[in-house]
């Protein structure tokens, strides 16, 4: 017999995970300034960490900001009609009720994939972008369950979370150029054991950590996925509608129309990858859909 699994528990356990993963990163920006202390001098500790949060956090509000303008524009979605896509809009209104949310902002674009993808830095700005695709295919239980999916990334503030995570990543991919740098600049300690030891490590973890973040990032976002999935069954109380979906769009496949029309870029927004990283699930934006399925058959 199959376990059976709590949405509530498959909630509270994701959201729990991605803190640490969040930790795990912020400690990595720790361990380079302190390595850079340690090499230069330690009152730069500081400085880095200064000019690392700064740089990254101007680099990345514009797009935060602006981040349902860019992801709409970038895959030239049109706003939605309540004559000629009014399942779609009673779907939205339905969860949006349900979820206790701001009814968003609904948008289509063409594709013949299934797919959809939620963006907006708050509740009150936030959009749902469906494909026609998923217009064309998913009944009105799929549909809702993907709809649901959706509003549950917008409920879980999952753009600002992943936006704090890109910017502990540009702080650390910063701070790891610095400590680079800085050994063309300290020739103190180079000559002694302990010098030569910190200065290899130092290397490695400057190659390493940018890496090691943005794996630790992609994991990250793999468990938003997952709670995105639980959350959305919260909204609808029926996981075999999402299910379902997920079925349709495991067989579902890009066309070379559809490829020219989304940016790699923003292949992490979609509810399911859709370029399908077959390499490895552990460079992937969204965990495997098989075991989406599993899971959420399970509730």
């Amino acid at each position: 017999m199959t376990e059976r699994l709590s949405f509530e528990d498959q909630i509270a356990r994701n959201k729990a995970k991605s803190v640490v993963l969040m930790g795990t990163i912020i400690v990595t920006f720790v361990l380079i300034g302190f390595l850079i202390a340690r090499i230069l001098n330690p009152s730069l500790f500081f400085i880095v960490m200064i000019i690392s949060i700064i740089v990254s956090l101007l680099y990345t509000w514009f797009g935060y900001y602006y981040s349902d303008k860019i992801a709409l524009a970038s895959v030239h979605a049109k706003p939605a009609s309540s004559i000629h896509h009014r399942q779609l809009m009673h779907s939205v209104e339905n969860m949006a009720l349900a979820s206790g949310l701001p009814v968003p902002r609904v948008y289509v674009m063409e594709a013949n994939q299934i797919n959809a993808f939620a963006s907006g830095r708050n509740p009150g700005n936030a959009v749902i972008c469906v494909t026609t695709g998923a217009l064309e295919k998913l009944n009105k239980q799929e549909l809702e369950g993907v709809i649901a999916h959706e509003m549950a990334h917008i409920a879980n503030f999952d753009i600002r979370f992943m936006t704090l995570a890109t910017v502990l990543i540009g702080m650390i991919s910063i701070a790891a150029e610095i400590l680079l740098r800085s050994f063309w600049f300290s020739s103190d300690n180079r000559d002694s054991r302990t010098g030569a030891i910190l200065l290899i490590v130092g290397i490695v973890v400057a190659i390493l950590a940018p890496i090691f973040a943005q794996l630790v990032a992609l994991a990250i976002s793999r468990k938003r996925e997952y709670t995105a999935d639980a959350t959305g069954v919260k909204f609808t109380r029926y996981p075999k509608g999402l299910a379902s979906a997920l079925q349709k769009i495991k067989t579902d496949h890009l066309t070379s129309d559809d490829a020219k029309r989304i940016a790699r870029e923003t292949a992490p927004l979609f509810m399911s990858d859709p370029f399908r990283n077959k390499l490895s699930s552990l460079f992937s934006t969204h965990p495997p859909v098989d075991e989406r399925i599993r899971r959420l058959n399970a509730m």
